[in-house]
């Protein structure tokens, strides 16, 4: 079979190729740090980074990633979407490498198997001092899935199938960072909720009503 050369007579070989690495940005909801995200231990420097690694021959960018965070996190059985390719090729100061960036949403308990002594999660508005363009990877982590909590109720049910509107809404305001006007959030999400015709037996006040996701 004939090597295949493009319109210049140059065979794929000739042209200098890049390394591929995924970085992936998990983020979840602590009580204490509101929404975070997971970060690792360098071991070969000092400090901090998202979980990451470089693509292996062979290996798919969903296999790289599910390898990185259970090598580097021991976090398992996840299925991070791509985010962007991040491509400056001076974004690496190890060489040519384009990074294909990767967010999740999860619980805190999903991650509760992490390495105690070389992980750690931290507020997402405060990463601390990150490699390469770590921090804008958060940065555009945290404004797309904000944009998806802003369209629909909780996309990555954080939250279980039934829940009040109370639930939903703190859930909704730690993600975005800030408080939400009820009324407002109500009107926004009822659309897209289906009443359960059951109430909540929790606290001392009037039951609250329970609602599921419109499928």
């Amino acid at each position: 079979m004939n090597e295949y050369r493009d319109s210049s007579g140059r065979k794929l070989t000739d042209y200098p190729r890049p390394s591929v690495a995924v970085d992936t940005a998990v983020l979840t909801l602590e009580p204490e740090l509101g929404l975070a995200v997971l970060e690792v231990r360098r071991l070969k420097t000092a400090g901090w980074a998202l979980p990451g690694t470089f693509l292996h021959p062979g290996e798919t960018l969903a296999q790289a990633v599910d390898r990185s965070l259970r090598e580097k996190a021991n976090v398992r059985g996840l299925s991070p979407r791509q985010l962007r390719v991040f491509d400056d090729p001076a974004r690496d100061d190890r060489g040519w490498v384009l990074s294909v960036a990767h967010v999740q949403v999860v619980r805190l308990d999903r991650l509760a198997d992490r390495f105690a002594e070389t992980t750690r999660l931290m507020p997402v508005d405060a990463p601390g001092r990150l490699p390469y363009d770590h921090a804008d990877i958060i940065e555009l982590a945290v404004s797309d899935v904000r944009a998806h909590y802003r369209e629909k109720p909780d996309p990555d049910r954080l939250l279980g199938e039934e829940f009040t509107l109370r639930d939903l809404r703190l859930v909704h305001e730690t993600v975005a960072g800030e408080p939400l006007q009820r009324d407002t959030f109500r009107r926004a999400m009822e659309p897209y909720l289906v009443p359960t015709g059951l109430r909540s037996a929790r606290g001392r006040g009037r039951p609250a009503e329970l609602f599921r996701r419109r499928e």
